[in-house]
């Protein structure tokens, strides 16, 4: 047969016909296909449509969850200007606020780079990936995260909805982080280290240890690298945020000195109250109240449902720490110390910080209660054998009770959150759960916040020291910082 047969038309007698039956079952199976057709374009239409809208609640939940640590600020600034005394009123209150600005251009134009420029996207808030790039050494075949190398100034990023709303909720954590020494060294801190200081740790101590832990550093490696259970996790900050601040302020301290007329010659150990101890409990409930935003923000998802549990423990373990505390003083001395109370409540508040999604409401209960006793006892000690003067207790609140939290979590995680925390697969349990290498990598991350945190804060406040000093002279401490350092007065007569 040539091409030319092939290609003929068929004899014009021929017409093919379908039966009615046939022609009905064609048009069923056409209209069926037609309608499946229809149906998968309109799943994948409200599967897009949700998608959207679930990251676009999420975005709005971290933004005001961040909103809500923001408002934190107002919180330590009440606190720790009632913790001290009238005369240092607004120089106090002068350092939390002028932290938050400082931080804020310190934070963006490196330290958000250094901390989260390894990180490639944010599942929660976005899909699409972004400039992302981690400096790493390999060690064994291992890949080990030491620093972020992107994200500058927010450059590449800067129109990408997740990574913005990100950087606002990191920059609260980190203002956060960088308050705490201001009570810690309230009453004799040159105004002027005080602000090389928020530079400090704003573009480089807080983002370094943040970036080991939240970047994707080597310490949450841990798990993967080494098997230590699903590396260091802090869900919120015990050591990240709080811990980090708090052995900053140790070593501010250290350098520092204690105010005069707090260590006598003769061994006494003088009384130098606060002047507005109302002012410092209206801050410590708007620490409380802040603190909420913290916790649950940090699911960065509104969809979330351990908001609610970590919600809970988080009142629970509060309401632990200041109850332990206030009745322990009680007992002892036969009255209840509002102070610490309050200083009980936020250490029940830093402890939790870190487990507050992993542990039960009862584990909670019983971190906050030890922590509230952390206090004391840390207090005591600092005080009266080590001889250091920290005016608002921030050592103990934030540094004693940031390494409970941290290792509370390697004891009470109860494997009932937490899979794919890190890349390790299964929920994240601690040694009471059956998962020693948990403990372990949260001890590791304890000791290095201790070394490089305390050992970075040591040399910065040695090095302020020989260029411009960190203290005011003694005529101005006792004259107070407001009326010669600051040129104003809280209380004018």
């Amino acid at each position: 047969m040539n091409a030319r047969n092939r290609l003929a038309p068929p004899s014009p007698c021929y017409r093919p016909r379908l039966s009615p039956r046939s022609a009905a079952v064609l048009l069923t199976a056409l209209a069926l296909v037609a309608m499946r057709t229809q149906a998968w374009a309109g799943d994948a239409a409200v599967n897009h449509a949700w998608q959207q809208l679930s990251q676009s609640l999420n975005l709005a939940w971290v933004l005001v969850c961040g909103f809500l640590v923001m408002f934190m600020q107002a919180g330590f600034a009440m606190l720790e200007t009632g913790f001290t005394r009238a005369k240092n009123a607004v120089n106090t209150m002068a350092m939390n606020l002028v932290i938050y600005p400082i931080g804020l251009f310190g934070f963006w134009s490196v330290g958000y780079a250094l901390m989260m420029g390894g990180v490639s996207n944010w599942p929660s808030l976005g899909v699409l990936a972004i400039p992302h790039r981690e400096l790493s050494v390999a060690i064994g075949g291992h890949q080990y995260g030491l620093i972020g190398c992107a994200k500058f100034a927010l450059v590449s990023v800067s129109h990408d909805p997740s990574s913005l709303a990100m950087f606002l909720f990191a920059l609260v954590f980190m203002d956060t982080a960088a308050t705490i020494p201001t009570g810690a060294l309230a009453e004799r801190w040159k105004f002027s280290a005080f602000a090389i200081y928020g530079l400090f740790m704003s573009m480089l101590l807080y983002p370094l240890f943040g970036n080991w832990v939240w970047g994707g550093g080597w310490l949450s490696q841990l798990g993967l690298n080494l098997g230590l259970g699903h590396g260091d996790v802090d869900f919120a900050g015990s050591s990240v945020v709080h811990m980090t601040g708090g052995i900053a302020a140790l070593a501010g301290v250290i350098t520092l000195g204690p105010r005069i007329g707090k260590f006598r010659r003769d061994g006494a150990i003088g009384l130098l109250p606060g002047h507005n101890i109302p002012m410092g409990v209206a801050g410590t409930l708007i620490l409380a109240f802040g603190w909420f935003g913290f916790n649950t923000g940090s699911t960065l998802a509104a969809a979330d449902p351990r908001i609610g549990i970590i919600a809970v423990n988080t009142m629970l373990a509060s309401a632990g720490g200041a109850l332990s505390a206030m009745l322990y003083l009680w007992h002892r001395y036969h009255k209840p110390d509002v102070a610490m109370a309050c200083n009980g409540l936020l250490g029940g508040l830093v402890s939790i910080t870190a487990p507050c999604a992993f542990v039960s409401p009862a584990a909670a209960v019983m971190i906050g209660v030890i922590a509230g006793l952390i206090v004391v006892a840390s207090v005591l000690v600092i005080e009266r054998r080590f001889r250091l003067d920290d005016p608002v207790g921030a050592i103990s609140v934030h540094g004693a009770c940031g390494i409970w939290g941290a290792l509370a979590l390697g004891l009470f995680a109860d494997g009932t959150y937490g899979d794919g925390w890190n890349g390790i697969a299964g929920p994240v349990r601690g040694l009471l759960y059956g998962d020693i290498g948990q403990f372990a990598a949260q001890f590791i991350g304890v000791v290095v916040n201790i070394v490089v945190v305390f050992g970075l804060s040591w040399v910065f406040f040695h090095i302020v020291e020989r260029i411009i000093g960190n203290r005011v002279s003694a005529e101005i401490e006792w004259s107070g910082l407001d009326a010669l350092e600051m040129g104003s007065e809280a209380y004018p007569s």
